[in-house]
């Protein structure tokens, strides 16, 4: 939020315009390297009310999701240090996409993957988190804990005032048991994901936002600290797997040509 509201310091720019307009062009621009620009299904899918929403009212999640559409669709086509570019920008702006990184580095080394793909993953997205996470968490360690960890957990002194009754919220509700109940689902929630990347990869783009998408449901069901919000992300990375690389139609054939090649064929 601090990165997109400079503008607005500086000339008066709403940062929703730009949290709009970067999801828009990232969205679209992710369609290009899975081989079909399917820009008007994906752009529908900007201005529908799942997006909409939270575009309206502030939408700093919707640059976030971009960028982690660009980078699964780069890692699918074989270019992972882009890739890594990408969902690194998206981890080091905000924490719920920190599930991104390892989700796209196994699909880099999903078996369909180009040889040392993962070698030049990793480098890309580890110097761009380098860059971007350690700086405040150096300027003040302890409200980068709070913000980051604690207060997710449902352990910082301060309730959110968006809490949704989910899940874990419910169970954080009951008391330290429900508390220490809904951590352990959580952390039993993250090693299960963590065991599905390592036995078996996504191999495509699909695959990957599904289980990206899977993840992150499960992260914001079950976290003590959560909100409905958070599930735009796994909304439209499912909805984006299968616009942006769904195959097109074939056009349909004019009448007359048909008639012509009917007739070539009777002559024959």
């Amino acid at each position: 939020m601090a990165l997109f509201g400079v503008p607005h310091v500086l000339a008066g720019v709403d940062a929703r315009l730009l949290f709009a307009g970067v999801f828009a062009v990232l969205l679209t621009a992710s369609a290009r390297p899975l081989g079909d620009v399917r820009a008007r299904p994906l752009l529908v899918l900007a201005a529908s009310p799942l997006v909409a929403l939270p575009m309206a009212v502030g939408g700093d999640d919707l640059p976030v999701i971009g960028l982690v559409c660009m980078g699964l669709a780069l890692a699918a086509r074989g270019r992972p240090g882009t890739a890594g570019l990408a969902v690194g920008a998206a981890a080091t702006l905000k924490a719920t996409a920190w599930p991104a990184p390892p989700v796209c580095l196994a699909l880099c080394l999903a078996p369909t993957a180009a040889r040392g793909a993962a070698r030049r993953y990793a480098p890309a997205a580890a110097a761009v988190i380098a860059a971007g996470v350690p700086p405040p968490a150096l300027a003040d360690p302890s409200a980068m804990a709070a913000h980051v960890l604690r207060f997710p957990l449902g352990l910082a002194d301060v309730a959110s005032p968006a809490d949704s009754p989910l899940p874990g919220h419910l169970l954080a509700g009951l008391g330290p048991f429900g508390h220490t109940l809904a951590l352990t689902a959580l952390a039993a929630a993250a090693v299960a994901m963590a065991a599905s990347l390592v036995v078996r990869p996504p191999r495509g783009p699909r695959a990957a936002a599904d289980r990206l998408a899977l993840g992150l449901t499960l992260a914001t069901a079950l976290m003590p600290a959560s909100r409905w919000g958070y599930l735009v992300y796994p909304a439209v990375l499912a909805l984006w797997a299968r616009l942006a690389a769904a195959p097109r139609r074939p056009a349909p054939r004019p009448a007359a040509a048909s008639r012509e090649e009917n007739d070539l064929c009777r002559v024959a």
